[in-house]
C-alpha cells in the first residue's frame, strides 16, 4: 500500500508565495513520476506539474515561470514552490505518484487547500 501526506497549503495574498510538499510512505518498490493536480470550485481538475524519476519537469501553461516542482528521491517527497500567486490559483491541490506496489498504479494525496486573496 502507498500513502501520501501533503502539507503546506493556506491563505496568501496575491503576489505571495507558498510551498507544498507531499511524502509517500508504504511498501512500494519504487516511484516513477510524481506531480500535482488542482481543482477549483466548479472547475475540472487540472494537471499543474509533473516530474519524472529523472527530474524532467512539465507545467501547465498558466503556471510556467511561477511554479517549480522538485523531488527528493531519498525522502520520497515531491514539492511545489508557488510564487507570484494569483487569485485564479485558488484550488485544492492534490499530489500524486506513479508507484510500484504489487503492480504499478497512481496514488493520490488527500488534498490541501490554497486560497489566494486579491
Amino acid at each position: 500500500q502507498v500513502q501520501l501526506v501533503e502539507s503546506g497549503g493556506g491563505l496568501v495574498q496575491a503576489g505571495g508565495s507558498l510551498g507544498l510538499s507531499c511524502t509517500a510512505s508504504g511498501s512500494f518498490s519504487r516511484i516513477n513520476d510524481m506531480g500535482w493536480y488542482r481543482q477549483a470550485p466548479g472547475k475540472q481538475r487540472e494537471l499543474v506539474a509533473t516530474i519524472t524519476s529523472g527530474a524532467m519537469t512539465n507545467y501547465t501553461d498558466s503556471v510556467k515561470g511561477r511554479f517549480t516542482i522538485s523531488r527528493d528521491n531519498a525522502k520520497n517527497t515531491v514539492y511545489l514552490q508557488m510564487n507570484s500567486l494569483k487569485p485564479e490559483d485558488t484550488a485544492v491541490y492534490y499530489c500524486w505518484v506513479f508507484a510500484f506496489y504489487i503492480r504499478p498504479m497512481y496514488y493520490w494525496g488527500q488534498g490541501t487547500q490554497v486560497v489566494v486573496s486579491s
